[in-house]
């Protein structure tokens, strides 16, 4: 089953989330002249990283962004991995990753479970405790945000628990591209799936970010790779080479749970 995957790696207005809900309109609209069947936007990209502020500018049980996403899903009928939001509950602030259908029905939410200290998100933010399994079209994939990418036992229970791709949201720093490429080339790598990954670019009042959001598959080759300024990056995916490289290098048959 293919799929074909547009990431909208995008500069995000620090503080603004009226701004970023604009110049998304504008970017999905673009994006849809590619005829993406999913479309993914980077971590909290309604807000950036202005943290201090999340108590005023964080949304609402994520109800603004989640009826931004249906609107859109339903006018284009196209599948959302819609980032990550800013998400004020009864729990606190929390980073949580929207899935919407292609129908406009919300399908999964997962927070951010690895908060990142060097960006003071423990100051902020509160843990999620949910994995990011997801299905659409009666395909299992996973979400995770950023820094979950440092953590492979997180990555494996959702692999080993049947997703075929993974979906990663970010404000990855330029100042580690090194890092973000080789962590999510491994991933891919040892979990033998595909790695679709959108990063944003640009800059806000403390941090430069590295963009190039990429698309990986299987074997860990580069499918596509976007720059470092704003892009609209898309590829196809193939969902039966996971199978295909399952059989061949059969790690998931061959692992030794009962010792680790």
């Amino acid at each position: 089953m293919k799929f074909k995957i547009t990431c909208l790696q995008m500069d995000i207005a620090f503080g603004d989330p009226n701004k970023n809900y604009q110049h998304a309109e504008k970017l999905i609209e673009t994006a849809m002249k590619k005829n993406p069947d999913i479309i993914v936007l980077p971590e909290l990209w309604t807000t950036g990283y202005d943290l201090t502020r999340l108590d005023t500018i964080a949304d609402k049980n994520g109800e603004e962004t989640i009826d931004f996403l249906q609107k859109a899903a339903r006018k284009y009928q196209v599948h959302f991995v819609g980032g990550s939001v800013a998400n004020r509950s009864d729990l606190g602030v929390q980073n949580t990753l929207l899935i919407i259908d292609n129908e406009g029905r919300l399908v999964h939410s997962y927070s951010k479970l690895h908060l990142f200290k060097l960006m003071n998100e423990h100051l902020y933010l509160e843990s999620g405790k949910e994995k990011g399994l997801f299905e659409l079209d009666s395909r299992t994939f996973g979400g995770v945000i950023c820094y979950d990418i440092r953590f492979p036992e997180w990555i494996r229970a959702h692999t080993a628990n049947g997703a075929e791709a993974l979906f990663v949201v970010a404000e990855w720093p330029a100042p580690r591209l090194s890092h973000w490429r080789s962590l999510l080339i491994a991933r891919a790598i040892e979990n033998q799936c595909f790695v679709i990954a959108c990063n944003r670019s640009g800059s806000d009042p403390n941090n430069e970010f590295a963009g190039h959001s990429i698309i990986i598959d299987p074997w860990g080759d580069v499918i596509a790779e976007a720059g470092a300024s704003e892009e609209i990056l898309s590829a196809v995916i193939e969902l039966d080479l996971v199978k295909d490289i399952r059989r061949q290098i059969p790690i998931f048959e061959d692992r030794r749970p009962d010792l680790y």
